[in-house]
């Protein structure tokens, strides 16, 4: 059985607060003190407060200084991929439950953080937890926000089922639960919003916790890679970053396409290829060419090009030949 619980009573956290000594005398006193294989969760807001990252300065004004770059805006809003590599709404700029006129950055090194509380517990407790830091992330696709796993030690962050088999005999493929962000939204469904509860506990799977020598991964594992999140670009920031062509815009589009990505969306294009490289002779390192008709626009093919890491390298007999870009 899981249980999650979030101990109320913790006052005011100003900068050099100790966490560690505040969540456990909070834990303590809500009569159920941590155990071997407890998870414990701490919001970011706190951390950001006991570490000094309280600015006098509007969301507008700190966002530049923790944005790495742009992914997409909506009038006043802006989605970032923050210094963290974190796309989030403001870069996770945070001016709520703070003085007028103050906002709060992220934590500079979650995981850090997260090393340091559970390396004081063990130290003053001699228990063995797992430490989950959280900040509050909107998804694609879906309105509303949960609750994200932005620091973690001491736990395993990410269940991979790649290879094993469901009920019914089928194989999973990318099965890969990500627990710890799992845990972050259990746990905010016991802190709430507006209860001053920043510190929560989670018990009943010491099966995620790792041994006390072991911090694990951290969540920045969590996080994909530049170019590897198949949603780099909001739409219309996608087409105006194809359309401009700046080669410093080009990686959150990924790595070139592969032959036969490219080869349909030439087709959904209405562009049928003179010829190309079969299929079957490609190896790795294998050079890859398609041959265009000599009536086909490469002006106005370029912005495609880009978005597709594709470049026309020679003309033949009125053809284009089109290859990938070299990484």
């Amino acid at each position: 059985m899981v249980q999650v619980w979030a101990p109320d009573g913790v006052g005011e956290i100003v900068a050099g607060t100790d966490l560690a000594a505040l969540l456990l005398t909070a834990v303590d006193a809500s009569g159920e003190p941590l155990a071997d294989g407890d998870i414990v969760v701490i919001t970011s807001k706190v951390v950001s407060k006991a570490e000094g990252r309280a600015l006098r300065a509007s969301r507008d004004e700190a966002l530049p200084g923790q944005t790495r770059r742009i992914v997409a805006r909506r009038g006043p809003t802006r989605i970032v991929r923050n210094l963290l590599g974190l796309t989030m709404a403001a870069a996770g700029i945070d001016a709520s439950n703070v003085e007028a006129g103050t906002i709060l950055v992220l934590p500079e090194d979650p995981d850090a953080t997260a090393r340091s509380v559970r390396a004081a517990i063990a130290e003053r407790t001699g228990t063995r937890v797992g430490v989950i830091i959280t900040d509050t992330a909107g998804r694609a696709w879906r309105d509303g926000q949960t609750d994200i796993a932005i620091g973690a030690a001491g736990i395993t962050v990410l269940e991979s089922f790649a290879g094993r088999v469901d009920g019914y005999g089928n194989p999973l493929a990318v099965t890969a639960p990500a627990v710890a962000d799992e845990i972050a939204s259990a746990a905010e469904l016991a802190q709430g919003k507006l209860g001053h509860r920043p510190f929560a506990v989670l018990r009943g799977r010491d099966d995620l916790v790792l041994p006390a020598d072991q911090d694990g991964t951290g969540a920045a594992t969590l996080i994909r890679p530049e170019g590897a999140d198949l949603f780099g670009y909001g739409a219309r920031e996608a087409v105006v970053r194809a359309l401009k062509g700046d080669p410093v815009d080009q990686r959150p589009f990924g790595a070139p396409a592969g032959l036969e990505d490219f080869l349909d969306a030439l087709d959904e294009l209405g562009i049928k290829p003179v010829s190309h490289t079969p299929p079957e002779d490609l190896t790795p390192g294998s050079s890859v060419e398609v041959v265009l008709p000599g009536e086909v626009d490469v002006a106005s093919l370029a912005p495609f090009l880009f978005a597709f890491g594709w470049k026309v390298n020679r003309f033949t007999d009125a053809c284009h030949h089109a290859s990938p870009q070299t990484p």
